[in-house]
């Protein structure tokens, strides 16, 4: 398997078990859940790289994080309607930003590396 075929998956997984954690919040949440997002992001950095598309993805994830906090609410509201959809609802949105953040903190630093090694 190629690593970009590795890193495809790893991602893919992640996303999985970032839905999945997500759906089981409001009944369980576990640290080690989070602790395992943080790991995936950093084996999905180092099999993907993303150097290609770095902007891309701090503004994907800057995207996310913005739709997390200005709809976290919101979303909640919806728990008075339908019990714990909202609570999914963020949850998952949250699972899936700590597995981006590692990513985004990484290619960040890169790119703040670069500008400075330049001059």
């Amino acid at each position: 398997m190629t690593t970009g075929k590795a890193g495809y998956w790893v991602f893919l997984i992640s996303v999985v078990i970032a839905i999945l954690a997500g759906i089981a919040a409001p009944w369980a949440t576990s640290v080690w859940i989070a602790v395992l997002l943080v790991v995936l992001g950093v084996i999905t950095y180092v099999l993907n790289g993303y150097e290609k598309d770095s902007i891309k993805l701090l503004v994907a994830f800057i995207a996310l994080t913005f739709v997390l906090t200005a709809t976290t609410t919101m979303f909640l509201s919806i728990n008075s309607v339908i019990t714990y959809l909202g609570t999914i609802i963020v949850s998952i949105i949250q699972y899936v930003t700590l597995f981006l953040a590692p990513i985004a903190v990484i290619v960040a630093v890169k790119a703040v590396e670069g500008m400075t090694s330049k001059k």
